[in-house]
């Protein structure tokens, strides 16, 4: 929810960029320029008040508030609740992920077979989870950043793991865009993290790429799944061949 202050740091926003100064909105407010000041200064401002500003601004409250909700910091994960939520329901699940597509509305519909009753009260239900914000004609801004990650033992990932991994490392990785690569090794601690950072930044490369081709017409498109992952670990086909370290007494 918007806070006053939020609001108020919306207004200010409005007013530079509108280049109205505090003196400017005060001869349209017939009020003082000190008590312009000071009701910015503290943050504490009536709505009657607000609307004033509004008016002066050619704005109205729903045009504020919108701004207010995309300036607010993006959720990197979702709580183990909401993600309970998401994966409880199967078609919730799949919009959520076309969510994360940047899908429409239209498109949704049209791929899968939702009906619009269906889709929307999918899309309700995900602007409750606060995993998008549902505006007017189905359309929806992402609530949710650009680094997003189910979390790493939540529901989400226990599903995909039930479900999903075999399904995926089934197929044979030999068509046209595909590769399956597994490559083992001993590198130091510091150098993990440092691959660590290349293998996000090759994730958000692939994510952006998806966005920018949103433009492009469906025949010259393809549907891709990558899935990165780096961790310490020993096929369990061999743990039981592995000597213990030495102890030191």
């Amino acid at each position: 929810m918007s806070t006053t202050q939020d609001l108020i740091t919306a207004l200010k926003a409005e007013l530079k960029a509108a280049g109205i100064t505090y003196a400017d909105l005060a001869r349209e407010l017939g009020m003082a320029e000190s008590s312009i000041k000071r009701v910015f200064a503290k943050a504490d401002m009536p709505l009657s008040r607000i609307d004033e500003v509004l008016r002066v601004l050619k704005m109205d409250f729903a045009d504020l508030a919108r701004k207010v909700a995309d300036a607010q910091p993006l959720r990197r994960e979702l709580t183990h609740e909401q993600e309970a939520a998401v994966v409880a329901d199967r078609k919730l699940l799949l919009v959520a992920i076309c969510a994360l597509s940047q899908w429409t509305f239209e498109q949704i519909v049209a791929t899968y077979t939702l009906t619009e009753a269906e889709c929307v009260k999918c899309l309700l239900q995900l602007d409750k989870l606060g995993f998008i914000e549902l505006r007017p004609l189905n359309r929806y801004r992402l609530k949710v950043a650009k680094g997003f990650r189910w979390r790493p033992n939540g529901p989400a990932m226990q599903y995909f793991r039930k479900n999903v991994v075999d399904d995926y490392f089934s197929g044979g990785f030999d068509a046209e865009g595909e590769m399956l690569m597994l490559v083992h090794g001993q590198v130091g601690r510091s150098l993990a993290a440092t691959f660590m950072e290349r293998l996000q930044r090759v994730g958000q490369d692939f994510a952006q790429q998806h966005l920018a081709d949103q433009k492009l017409a469906p025949e010259q498109k393809r549907p891709y799944t990558l899935v990165v992952g780096m961790r310490s670990w020993l096929f369990a086909a061999f743990r039981d061949l592995k000597r213990e370290p030495d102890r030191m007494p």
